[in-house]
């Protein structure tokens, strides 16, 4: 990608940054008109939070606040997990309308139709993750500042990861829109359980053990709970961002050479 990417059917040069920021601006729009849409979308983490938190405090019989402490930062990667999972929904509607197509044939850049909407995940990411962290405050839970802003960054770096992976697989099942829900539920569950989000996999099989060392989302949790605990120099925090960087490379790569070949 280069600072004159030009169309194959087109003689327009086009700038892929500037293209990128006007698809950013794009995306963002609705977001910013129906906040509510945003707010609706922190009902499951919430649940989660009220209804599991209080499980893992009696069973664990350790303070709410620590649990707390070990709880939230699987929450705030479940938001990313399931925002950005199923974000290609959009787009796959986007085509079966015929909208995808007119951006296609715009004097844009191919990558950054791409690129902006993956970009596009990192604000409800992060206002996401700071109600929840918020909420979660005058009930134990400790916020170090420092940490929470590191954490922040790597839920976004994250997040356009995921965010890329679900384009690309709307891409890949376009007009199969039974297709996308299957591969995206079949997936993502687990995914979850293999983190370590919501129950701790020391007391796991060793076979679920073995698969969690290779699940990225798994180091991405470790790392956000170190991160949130002030614990910055932990040896998680590098093993999350580099599990972190991977994901978003990855899913940059086939997002974007998935989008060049869209039709």
């Amino acid at each position: 990608m280069t600072a004159t990417d030009i169309r194959p059917d087109t003689a327009v040069r086009v700038n892929p940054a500037r293209d990128t920021w006007h698809v950013l601006t794009r995306e963002l729009k609705p977001v910013v008109r129906d906040p509510f849409s945003l707010i609706f979308s922190l009902v499951q983490p919430l649940v989660f939070l009220g209804l599991f938190a209080p499980l893992l405090v009696g069973t664990s019989g350790a303070p709410v606040g620590e649990t707390l402490q070990w709880f939230v930062p699987g929450v705030l990667v479940m938001i990313v997990l399931f925002g950005t999972g199923a974000t290609g929904s959009n787009l796959q509607y986007e085509m079966m309308t015929g909208s995808h197509e007119r951006t296609l044939v715009a004097p844009l850049s191919r990558s950054s139709l791409l690129v902006g909407r993956a970009l596009k995940e990192i604000a409800p990411i992060v206002v996401q993750a700071i109600v929840i962290v918020l909420i979660a405050w005058p009930f134990g839970f400790t916020i170090n500042v420092p940490g929470l802003v590191i954490g922040l960054a790597l839920l976004a770096v994250f997040g356009v990861g995921l965010g890329s992976l679900s384009y690309t697989l709307a891409l890949k099942t376009k007009d199969r829109e039974w297709l996308f829900w299957g591969v995206q539920q079949t997936l993502i569950f687990p995914l979850l359980i293999l983190s370590g989000m919501l129950l701790p996999l020391d007391q796991a099989p060793g076979w679920m053990r073995a698969v969690s060392v290779v699940n990225p989302i798994n180091w991405v949790v470790q790392a956000e709970r170190a991160l949130l605990a002030g614990e910055l120099g932990d040896v998680t925090v590098l093993w999350g961002w580099i599990a972190a960087l991977a994901v978003a490379v990855v899913g940059l790569l086939v997002g974007i050479r998935a989008m060049r070949t869209s039709s």
